[in-house]
């Protein structure tokens, strides 16, 4: 066997190998897809089918999630998507501030604040889950004389004062990177410290922002622990909890819901699907061009 033969022959062992191994991680998104589309008879077939016949398949049940009585999947929808967009524009603009100014500024325990900053990273969210409770409950009741629980502002006022650690330490990581010898230069045409960031390091920095930004998307976007603690009213949930609602409400032995279940999850993983892969270009550059290397 030639050399090239056999570089052929090892290319498609791998191809074959990393084929197997992507089939074998989506197995669970296809199975949930094919559930999605299910007719009552097949949910608890044994042995299980991943696809219906085609014959028997139901889109129908993508529709039906949102008519479903006692549960309001389209206003969770809606919660969902206002909630993110809230929260996703207030932690670039914080996360892009902060990093600006521990990466092109000089000033007492910068180093020191910087390092406090990285700690939060490895500290669980579970530990400082009842002190943000308290002080979501406490500190506006006693300036305002109004609680902030089961309103959205816990969910998305916290981003919009620094966002992530990960965040700040990324976009940093990606200011370092570009020359002060910019900065020095657009001091010199008359440019401020808002000039520089605004007109300099911003259009470079877009590959990172876009890496923050599909990060502080997907965070938001699956958030459940925060909602569920903070917010009380069905009427406000969003996706995360309210697909709760579909194992929790009682079940009609007549009728599973199973494939409701799968159709409305798959609704919910449209839009993180179509964003990464819509960005997936801008993150992969953001990660390596922040440094940020296996």
């Amino acid at each position: 066997m030639t050399a090239s033969r056999a570089g052929l022959l090892r290319q498609g062992i791998l191809y074959a190998i990393a084929i197997f191994a992507s089939l074998l991680f989506m197995a669970p998104f296809l199975f949930a897809l094919g559930t999605s589309v299910k007719p009552i008879p097949l949910l608890h077939q044994i042995p299980p089918v991943f696809f219906p016949p085609l014959d028997q398949m139901q889109p129908s049940n993508y529709v039906r999630v949102f008519t479903i009585p006692n549960i309001p999947f389209a206003a969770w929808y809606y919660n969902t998507i206002a909630i993110t967009v809230m929260s996703l524009v207030g932690a670039v603009m914080s996360s892009t501030i902060s990093a600006y100014g521990f990466a092109r500024f000089r000033w007492p325990l910068r180093d020191f604040f910087f390092g406090v900053l990285l700690a939060t990273l490895v500290l669980p969210e579970e530990v400082v889950l009842i002190p943000k409770f308290l002080m979501f409950h406490l500190v506006p009741d006693y300036l305002f004389g109004q609680t902030w629980i089961d309103t959205w502002r816990p969910l998305i006022i916290p981003s919009w004062f620094g966002g992530s650690a990960f965040s700040v330490f990324l976009l940093r990581q990606f200011f370092l990177q570009i020359p002060r010898e910019f900065d020095e230069a657009a001091v010199l045409d008359g440019a401020n410290s808002w000039d520089i960031l605004w007109r300099i390091l911003l259009p470079l920095a877009k590959p990172a922002m876009a890496t923050v930004a599909i990060f502080a998307f997907l965070a938001t976007w699956n958030d459940f622990i925060h909602p569920l603690i903070f917010l009380n009213s069905p009427a406000k949930y969003p996706l995360s909890v309210g697909l709760r609602w579909f194992v929790q409400q009682p079940t009609d032995p007549t009728e599973p819901r199973d494939n409701l279940l799968m159709a409305a999850s798959i609704l919910m993983l449209t839009p993180a699907l179509v964003l990464f892969f819509s960005m997936q270009r801008y993150f992969v550059r953001g990660i390596v061009m922040s440094g940020i290397k296996g």
